[in-house]
């Protein structure tokens, strides 16, 4: 889980953007689009076209920081290691049973 101080506020590109920009075309994105200054600590969200893939920016104490996160379909669900349940490949089972 992310926590964050009340004072972080997320902005999100509401255009698709292309993904191989980096530290200095997201910081453009957020200066010309946005209008905004990303040396503020705010988190600045970009996605691309098909929404499968997501980069952060923000600013730290030292430098810019970009997170990125591509959504992999194949993979499980996080929803079906996280419940009690009957499904086969869920890794919590209910007290007393056998696993």
């Amino acid at each position: 889980m992310l926590s964050l101080p009340a004072a972080v506020r997320m902005f999100l590109c509401a255009e698709p953007v292309d993904m191989r920009k980096s530290f200095d075309g997201l910081l453009g994105l957020v200066e010309s689009t946005l209008a905004l200054d990303p040396l503020s600590g705010h988190l600045f969200l970009f996605l691309n076209k098909r929404r499968d893939r997501i980069k952060v920016l923000f600013w730290e104490r030292d430098g810019l920081v970009i997170w990125y996160k591509k959504f992999e379909p194949h993979y499980p669900h996080f929803l079906l290691f996280t419940g009690i349940g009957e499904a086969a490949n869920n890794r919590v089972r209910r007290p007393g049973s056998a696993g």
